[in-house]
């Protein structure tokens, strides 16, 4: 839960990838959710922390609409996620978790700071 408190702290659209209680790399302010989350793992990757995205969390401080996040999640090693939910497209985000064995939360609220 250390990445959904830090996410609830970034600028809207803003995306968390943590571990041990350490943030290892933030997208925020994008207008597309996948960007936001390859903005999040690049600079983890480029700040000397992609072995530690093996097993890290990413939180999202808004729902994913696509697979496509969670694919990207994948790619990089992340063994879980939180998010809001509310997509029509929940069931197919949660069946690219399953595939890619990766854990997801569910928030049921959103916590999006415009400011």
């Amino acid at each position: 839960m250390f990445s959904w408190y830090v996410c609830m702290n970034v600028r809207s659209n803003g995306v968390v990838v943590s571990r041990d209680r350490g943030t290892l790399g933030v997208g925020t302010g994008q207008q597309d959710r996948v960007i936001a989350v390859k903005l999040a793992l690049e600079k983890a990757v480029d700040r000397g922390h992609g072995d530690a995205l093996k097993g890290a969390v990413l939180a999202s401080d808004g729902f994913f609409p696509f697979p496509d996040s969670i694919e990207l999640m994948a790619e990089y090693g992340v063994s879980a996620c939180v998010q809001p939910g509310g997509s029509i497209r929940d069931k197919a985000v949660i069946k690219a978790c399953d595939e890619h064995g990766i854990a997801m939360a569910f928030t049921d609220e959103r916590c999006f700071r415009h400011f």
